[in-house]
C-alpha cells in the first residue's frame, strides 16, 4: 500500500509504495524495484498525479503516477 501521503517530505531511498503490479507508476525522481516497490531517488515532496495514457489496444486510460518535487 501507499506508505506516504501527498505533500509529505521524503529523503532519497525512502519507500513511497509497496505494491504487487504497477497500480501506481514511477514518475519524476522515482524508481521501481524488482518487486514493483516505488522509492525516491532524490530529496523532496511527494506529488501524486493522474494522466491519460494510451494502452496497447489504443484505448486511453487514467494512470496514477508518483513524483518527487525537489526544492
Amino acid at each position: 500500500g501507499v506508505k506516504v501521503g501527498d505533500g509529505q517530505t521524503l529523503r532519497s531511498g525512502q519507500v513511497i509504495t509497496r505494491q504487487r503490479g504497477t497500480r501506481i507508476h514511477p514518475g519524476k525522481n522515482v524508481k521501481k524495484g524488482k518487486d514493483d516497490t516505488l522509492y525516491a531517488v532524490a530529496n523532496g515532496v511527494v506529488k501524486f498525479t493522474t494522466k491519460k495514457v494510451k494502452k496497447f489496444d489504443g484505448s486511453l486510460r487514467s494512470t496514477k503516477f508518483a513524483n518527487i518535487i525537489t526544492k
